[in-house]
């Protein structure tokens, strides 16, 4: 095998910040040619990378990072199909449903001084997610994942408790595949929490972080690939999509993800230099409610609120129409994607009112904490002015992505025990096994927001994930989702849509779902 050559995937065609900068600005640490010949390359990100360490990773922001810096044994493939390619591993292959055997291309080598890659950095950088102490973020992720058996410098065995059909869709060409220096790691403490990485893989490293503004990227001179063509790149930080088409607008980024409303206009109109592109998405957006709060301790009241949220309206007002209503949080085209939900997108006001009297309740008054994005707050407006109609009065209060992030987070404070109501959205990856990870018992104070606990869904995400069968997984699924929204927890939204705007004078290299690939950027 080489490492161009694409695999698919089977069955198939997701914060804080770290502290100070370099007193240094970043335009005088390149040479002016490299801004003479245009070699500076600006990619918006929707919310700030949290730092550098795979522990703390959250979901695509810091992948946009990681993918610029690190390496892993494989990798997503940019197009249309989802897919993989080898990236440090030369072969690699299931050589039994619990064991992976791999070797890897010699002489691929950390920045800095610290010298060849090799399986052991493969085995430390794996099983680190696996120790209680880390508390690892993405330890979801590996799934069954045991351990690394180091069987040569370069070559080794992964081995897992019991069959996990994602590792080849989730494990190890995204957060959890990264592949960092055990020797620098070690050196640090065992935690990579310093101003800038100490060694880095990629094809760029890091210069500094502009807290809240940006991460600045510069060329990898010890980078084992072919040279990339952008020798600086920054990962430019704008929340709002509307401020993300001006700054494009304005020359101030090169590629970024557009608002739903902006689609038709660009594609009649589309400014000079660029090019627009409209991908599926697989990320979701739901309504949450906190089932442990007390306003929502009586079934009938959280069906209420279900049934008294508009799911059309708000994809005319926040999405534009661009967008479908989801039914659940697995997108079509994978497994386990539901036909349709078990409550109609339409709100039924009537019986939201029923509901409520039944509770004995006259006027309801509830909390919505949502993110400072256009998207967000339209659909949070929406609700407040349509929900009144159903004896509903919803107060809607507004966070910077910082503030939002730690709202459920029991490490963070307490807020996590009062959360009524939250608009979230997660990023996503093709396998159903990434939606459902979040929503476990063990996610509660942690991912898992709506507090929702259900014995028979925790049995069933631990049973599909070893589940070889495609059809019994797609059950499993589905069935999953039907608890979801039978607990009256959740208001599945939609999976929206990614349109991209960028400039002639690039290729960009995306996922299926329209997320950017940095590290394949090239000039057109």
């Amino acid at each position: 095998m080489t490492s161009s050559r694409q695999r698919p995937l089977a069955g198939i065609n997701r914060r804080q910040l770290l502290a100070g900068t370099a007193g240094l600005s970043a335009l005088t640490m390149l040479p002016v040619k490299a801004w003479a010949e245009g070699t500076q390359l600006n990619v918006r990100a929707y919310l700030e990378p949290d730092n550098f360490d795979p522990l703390n990773a959250s979901g695509f922001l810091e992948e946009l990072l990681y993918g610029c810096i690190y390496r892993k044994l494989i990798q997503y493939t940019p197009g249309d199909d989802w897919g993989y390619q080898n990236d440090l591993a030369d072969t690699i292959e299931q050589t039994s449903p619990t064991t992976i055997a791999f070797t890897m291309k010699p002489g691929q080598m950390w920045s800095d001084g610290y010298g060849e890659i090799t399986a052991e950095d493969i085995k430390y950088s794996m099983e680190r997610h696996m120790v209680e102490e880390n508390n690892s973020r993405i330890k979801p992720d590996l799934g069954p994942f045991s351990h690394v058996e180091v069987t040569g410098t370069h070559s080794g065995i992964i081995h897992l408790d019991k069959p996990f059909a994602p590792i080849w869709t989730i494990a190890l060409p995204y957060l959890a595949g990264t592949v960092v220096c055990k020797r620098a790691t070690e050196e640090a403490g065992g935690k990579l929490d310093s101003a800038v990485p100490p060694t880095v893989a990629g094809p760029y490293r890091v210069v500094e972080q502009r807290l809240g503004e940006r991460w600045v990227l510069e060329r990898n001179p010890d980078f084992s690939g072919p040279t990339p063509d952008f020798e600086r790149v920054d990962l430019v930080v704008i929340v709002d999509e509307s401020a993300a088409e001006i700054a494009k607008e304005a020359g101030d980024v090169d590629f970024t993800a557009v608002g739903p409303g902006s689609v038709q206009r660009l594609q009649d109109n589309p400014p000079e230099g660029t090019t627009l592109s409209l991908h599926p998405s697989l990320a979701y957006y739901w309504i949450g409610l906190n089932v442990n709060h007390p306003k929502f301790e009586d079934i009938r009241v959280r069906q209420a609120v279900q049934h008294a949220i508009d799911v059309p309206a708000i994809l005319q007002a926040a999405f534009f129409d661009v967008a479908d209503p989801a039914t659940g949080i697995v997108a079509p085209g994978l497994i386990g994607h539901r036909p349709e939900g078990l409550i109609p997108p339409q709100a039924d006001f009537a019986k939201a009112r029923a509901l409520l009297d039944e509770a004995g309740i006259d006027r309801l008054e509830i909390n919505i904490d949502v993110l400072n994005n256009v998207t967000a707050t339209t659909t949070a407006q929406v609700m407040q002015a349509m929900m009144s109609q159903a004896g509903i009065d919803l107060n809607i209060s507004v966070h910077e992505s910082g503030s939002f992030w730690s709202l459920g987070v029991e490490s963070d404070g307490d807020r996590w025990k009062d959360l009524e109501l939250t608009l979230k959205r997660f990023s996503m990856t093709p396998d159903p096994y990434y939606a459902t990870a979040w929503f476990v018992s063990d996610q509660i104070g942690d991912w898992n927001w709506e507090q929702f606990s259900n014995p028979e869904f925790d049995k069933l995400h631990e049973e599909a994930l070893s589940e070889t069968d495609t059809d019994k997984r797609d059950a499993m699924y589905r069935r999953m989702q039907d608890l979801m929204e039978e607990s009256g927890a959740y208001r599945f939204i939609t999976h929206g849509a990614t349109p991209n705007l960028y400039d002639t004078d690039i290729v960009p290299a995306t996922r299926p779902d329209g997320l950017p690939l940095v590290q394949f950027f090239r000039k057109a």
